[in-house]
């Protein structure tokens, strides 16, 4: 890599591409400039990051080694590119010249960081000017892609444009040995945002910054319940051991059960509620600091009430992750506070997270007694992110705040797309070439607020990335919100649209985080809820042998009706009789499940499924647990999504040693069988490409799990005073068994041995972590998730995957 000259003297150019631009790069670069000695300069444009240096041939080489592997914390350095040009002799030291606004290239704008150890040291000493100051932020911390309004980023083109630097920031600003240079969220208590507090809309006794901080924590105290501007939007936020304050939130909410995510002070006081192991810690005290789902100790802690999280194996924890949020628990000498807050969206049940200061004080009016609010306009909406460590490794939840909108690289080049994903757990993807960029959460696609926000979020991404769609790819689900945007969207851009099975769509997007190149099929296993099979019939218990081109059904759990469609969702105990009903098995009065329904309705229910009036034939695995949830009598109706598999699994969790006379543990079981045409729903030709898919079975019919003898034993054992946990965990091992029965089913047939396991039932840690464990013990490679949710949160990777590919 030496260019040699008769002095030997060498000049190089370099173009550094990735996450590199609001991280500190352009300081960094100098700083090694000036250790190594070379003259040139340093400049942001819409590639990245330039520099030419120049100097002895071995500094320039030690120069161009380190740039790569010394960068800052934030940065993601994908590729240095360096060329030769000619020695200039000029002897005018080293520069950072401004960036430029022109080009066609792609740099990454790194997510919202947690505050730093320097600036928390900064916030609580009293001797240093930015001493409690809310904005405290450097080149390693703060919000970045919340606040960045176009490229390159610089000040003028984030939402602190609109804030002057006073003069000692904007000599911080501009010393390169400073850790704020070019830090473009820079401010101090003399020029930054300001802190307002209000009581509501035209509240006239505004508070301000000192003042408007200690209100809130009066009145959190209190027990009320205050609306507080983040990051990526506003929480709702009040003291978690306040029984009264948490009724007063979920009644304000129409939160029903769904378990608050809290915010706790330190982590000691997070191990006094939950269980905290090493990977859990590292969760918990690194830059993105999300919401991490911990098992609960079994002891009540008093920072917690019962109501923050009823029903629920885990509590979702996070530490404070912006100085404000450091500041509302309190440093060191302030007045005695809570040293856990519920902190929750702030939105209305179904809406997406208020942004707009306006809108959070119309939108929040009836949730909120007080607004604490600042001036610094979020750009872009960005909620928490949630994460579990299963099986030692991570499983996001929720992929967005501290992780959106960094890339996920692609086994395979894509052309210019934009996956849209599904309506549940909304998010989208834009990708091109080797690299996709997954959206932040966006939410669950019911209304037009969702639908708008969704729009100004695709809009705002893809201008990030620069990725100008020539393909759009949705589900094949006609009724989704998101596919019928994408499809009105392709015919006012003149683009193609192509639709993806859905579950098809959840083994590619565990098949690309894991680099596969799709030479190989794999088997998947697509356990949730709900997808729109190609026979009209409800998929969700789904072993697909696929790979990128194309899937075949190898086998599926046993198609019943859903009574109702919805009513049977948000009523597990319809699911149960359907299941008890399709297995032959009477309504005993002495099952919970049948005492729970009202005798009109077990009867309307009787001729319903008879008739099959309104009984979409359903296989999802999800619509199961929910099914023995109510037989069990652990969860008859819900009020989120998937409360009664999380609650099966809560009791599953407590169930004790549970051993047969030769000491294995005891577990019901399905049946594997063959059954082509013998039920309603019964498998149609699919969609061309689809089948038969990469099998080398030869099989033409899938095989059927019948889960009757899991329902037959559950029914028995509660019959006879089993009680729920030990029936809770039988069937999680009976699933397991299934699983991997199925899977060695599927090796014989074809001679796969890789699986991935993927949709949101396993979201279900104890289900994953004992399949996993099972399959491995069996020889199987096995791929779980670990950059994407299993969820339909992953969705759009895989649709991508499957739509895009171009030849390399």
């Amino acid at each position: 890599m030496t260019e040699a000259t008769p002095q030997d003297r060498i000049r190089r150019h370099l173009t550094v591409r990735g996450a590199v631009q609001g991280v500190g790069f352009r300081p960094f670069v100098y700083t090694l400039a000036e250790e190594h000695g070379l003259t040139g300069w340093v400049t942001n444009d819409a590639d990245g990051v330039r520099t030419e240096v120049e100097g002895p041939a071995a500094s320039v080489d030690a120069f161009t080694d380190a740039i790569g592997t010394r960068a800052p914390p934030l940065a993601v350095v994908a590729s240095v590119e360096p060329r030769p040009v000619p020695v200039r002799n000029d002897g005018s030291g080293f520069t950072i010249r401004p960036s430029a606004s022109s080009g066609t290239g792609r740099t990454l704008i790194p997510p919202d960081t947690a505050t730093c150890e320097a600036c928390l040291g900064e916030l609580a000493d009293p001797a240093d000017r930015r001493h409690r100051h809310p904005f405290i932020t450097c080149t390693h911390c703060g919000p970045r892609f919340t606040v960045v309004t176009g490229l390159p980023y610089d000040r003028p083109r984030t939402t602190m444009a609109g804030f002057s630097m006073c003069p000692d920031c904007a000599r911080e600003y501009a010393d390169p040995a400073d850790r704020r240079f070019h830090a473009q969220p820079i401010a101090c208590p003399a020029c930054g945002p300001r802190l307002t507090l209000r009581r509501g809309p035209g509240d006239p006794d505004i508070r301000h910054d000192e003042d408007a901080l200690a209100e809130a924590r009066r009145l959190l105290a209190e027990g009320a319940v205050v609306a507080v501007k983040g990051i990526g939007g506003y929480h709702l936020a009040c003291d978690a051991g306040d029984p009264a304050a948490v009724r007063t939130l979920r009644k304000r909410k129409n939160r029903g059960g769904k378990p608050f995510a809290v915010l706790a002070d330190s982590l000691e006081t997070v191990r006094r509620l939950a269980h905290v192991d090493d990977a859990e810690r590292a969760l918990l005290t690194g830059p993105r600091k999300p919401v991490v789902l911990l098992r609960r100790r079994a002891s009540a802690a008093p920072e917690v009430a019962s109501g923050v999280a009823p029903g629920s194996p885990d509590l979702g924890v996070m530490l404070p992750y912006t100085p404000l949020h450091r500041l509302l628990l309190g440093l060191p000498g302030d007045p005695p506070g809570p040293s856990v807050l519920v902190l929750t969206s702030g939105n209305r049940s179904g809406e997406p997270i208020v942004t707009d200061d306006g809108e959070a004080l119309a939108r929040l009016d009836g949730l909120a007694d007080a607004w604490l609010g600042h001036d610094r306009p979020i750009h872009v909406p960005c909620d928490d992110s949630v994460v579990r460590i299963c099986a030692g490794a991570e499983l996001p939840v929720r992929r967005s705040r501290g992780y959106a909108p960094l890339p996920l690289a692609l086994p395979l080049p894509v052309l210019p797309v934009l996956a849209v994903g599904g309506d549940l757990k909304n998010t989208f993807c834009a990708a091109d070439d080797r690299y996709a960029w997954l959206s932040a959460h966006v939410g669950d696609m019911d209304d037009l607020a969702t639908l708008t926000a969704f729009e100004k979020a695709t809009e705002h991404l893809t201008d990030l990335t620069t990725v100008t769609p020539r393909l759009l790819v949705a589900d094949r689900h006609p009724g989704y919100r998101s596919t019928q945007w994408a499809r009105r969207a392709a015919q006012a851009r003149g683009l193609p649209l192509r639709q993806v099975q859905h579950h098809h769509a959840h083994v590619a997007s565990t098949m690309a985080e894991h680099g596969l190149d799709g030479t190989a099929p794999v088997i998947g296993i697509a356990f949730d809820g709900t997808g729109y099979g190609d026979d009209g019939a409800v998929w969700g218990g789904e072993v697909l042998v696929a790979d990128y081109d194309g899937f075949r059904r190898f086998a599926h759990l046993r198609y019943v009706p859903l009574p109702g469609g919805d009513a049977a969702v948000r009523n597990p105990y319809r699911m149960a009789l359907s299941h008890l009903r399709a297995a032959g098995l009477p309504w005993s009065a002495g099952l919970p499940c049948t005492a729970i329904a009202p005798p009109g309705e077990r009867r309307l229910l009787e001729r319903q499924l008879g008739r099959g009036l309104n009984c979409v034939p359903t296989s999802s695995m999800g619509r199961l647990f929910d099914a023995v949830s109510s037989l069990a009598g652990v969860c008859h109706r819900v009020e989120y999504e998937a409360e009664a598999a999380m609650r099966l699994e809560d009791a599953a969790l407590q169930a004790p040693d549970d051993l047969d006379d030769d000491g294995r543990e005891r577990a019901y079981g399905f049946i594997l069988r063959t059954e082509p045409g013998a039920e309603a729903g019964a498998e149609a030709p699919a969609e061309p490409g689809t089948e038969p898919g990469p099998d080398a079975g030869g099989q033409s019919a899938p095989l059927t799990a019948d889960p009757s003898p899991v329902l037959a034993a559950a029914a028995a054992d509660i019959l006879a005073g089993v009680p729920a946990p030990v029936v809770a965990r039988r069937f999680h091992r009976a699933v397991t068994g299934l699983v991997r029965d199925v899977c060695a089913a599927a090796r014989r047939r074809t001679g796969i041995a890789t699986v991935a396991l993927t949709g949101g039932v396993f979201c279900n840690a104890l289900l994953t972590e004992g399949c996993s464990a099972g399959l491995e013990e069996d020889g199987f490679t096995v791929l779980r998730h670990r950059k994407v949710p299993p969820n339909d949160g992953g969705l759009a990777l895989g649709q991508l995957m499957v739509a895009a590919r171009t030849k390399e």
